[in-house]
C-alpha cells in the first residue's frame, strides 16, 4: 500500500552558495523539513564553536521560511584523547538541542585503527543525546559504516538503543559497489531515517537525479516498509549548476520519491 513518509531536503545541493540561498531553494522546491549536511562559508551550524546567539539566529532563519530542521551532521575526531573527542561531541549535541533537532548524524570513521575509539565515543554520546531527546544515527559512509556487515558490527559495539541507522543506498554503491536492496534487508530493523541519493557505480558521482544511477529506490523502500520503517526520507543530492537549477532538480527528486511511495 502507498505510504506517506515525510520527505525533507538537506542543504548540501546548494553548498556552493550562501546558506540563505539554500533555505530559499529548499522552500521553493516544496519542502517543509530540512537538515544540515555539508558546509557554507561563514556558517558554524552545530559545531563546538557555535555561540548561543548564532544558534538562535540560525533557528530563526530556518523557521522564517516555514521550514523545520530535524537533523544535523555531527563530525567527531578520533585522533585526539577520548575525553577531548567526547567533550567536543557533547557540545555539538547541546547545540543540536538548542535548535530542537531530533537527530544528530554520524558518518563513522575511515581508519581501522580508530574504530574502537569511535565506538567508545558513540556509546557515550548515544546516552548523552538520549537525555536530550535526540537520537544519534549512523549513515553509511565507508570505513566502519560501509555496508551491512560494518553497520551491524558498529551497532553491536556501541550497544545502546539510542544509536540507530539512517540508511543511504547511494553511498552503499559509491563506497562498496554492493546492491543496496540486498544490503538493506539486514539492517532495515535498525533504520529510523533515510538519506536519499543515487549513484551509478563504485566511487561514482552522487550529485545526480534520482533514476540516473543504479539505486532501485522502490526495491529498497519495499524492504524498509516490510520492517516497519516510517520515514523521514531526506533528499541529500541532486543535479544543477545554478541555484535556480538546483532548486528545480530538488523539486524533481521530491516528486520522484512521491511517485515511488505511491507505488508501494
Amino acid at each position: 500500500m502507498a505510504v506517506r513518509w515525510e520527505i525533507g531536503c538537506f542543504n548540501r545541493p546548494w553548498g556552493r552558495w550562501r546558506y540563505d540561498e539554500a533555505l530559499d531553494g529548499i522552500k521553493a522546491a516544496g519542502y517543509r523539513l530540512t537538515g544540515i549536511v555539508g558546509g557554507h562559508t561563514g556558517e558554524a551550524f552545530i559545531s563546538a564553536g557555535a555561540t548561543p546567539e548564532y544558534l538562535d539566529t540560525l533557528k530563526q532563519r530556518i523557521t522564517a521560511r516555514g521550514l523545520t530542521a530535524i537533523i544535523a551532521w555531527m563530525p567527531t575526531r578520533h585522533d585526539v584523547p577520548l575525553e577531548e573527542a567526547i567533550r567536543d561531541a557533547h557540545k555539538q549535541i547541546d547545540n543540536a538541542a538548542r535548535l530542537n533537532l531530533k537527530y544528530v548524524l554520524s558518518g563513522g570513521v575511515g581508519r581501522e585503527d580508530q574504530y574502537e575509539h569511535y565506538y567508545r565515543v558513540m556509546a557515550d554520546c548515544a546516552a548523552y543525546a538520549q537525555a536530550r531527546n535526540i537520537q544519534l544515527v549512523l549513515k553509511p559512509h565507508g570505513g566502519c559504516s560501509a555496508a551491512a556487515d560494518e553497520i551491524l558490527r558498529c551497532v553491536e559495539k556501541v550497544n545502546h538503543p539510542n544509536f540507530r541507522v539512517w540508511y543511504d543506498a547511494g553511498n552503499i554503491i559509491h563506497y562498496t559497489g554492493k546492491d543496496p536492496v540486498a544490503d538493506v534487508e539486514r539492517v532495515a530493523h535498525l533504520v529510523t531515517g533515510f538519506c536519499a541519493k543515487d549513484c551509478a557505480q563504485l566511487h561514482g558521482e552522487v550529485m545526480i537525479q534520482f533514476g540516473e544511477g543504479k539505486v532501485d529506490f522502490q526495491g529498497v523502500f519495499r524492504k524498509l516498509q516490510a520492517a516497519g520503517f516510517n520515514g523521514p526520507v531526506m533528499v541529500e543530492c541532486c543535479g544543477g549548476q545554478t541555484p535556480a537549477e538546483v532548486t528545480a532538480k530538488a523539486r524533481a527528486n521530491r516528486e520522484f520519491l512521491e511517485r515511488v511511495f505511491a507505488s508501494l
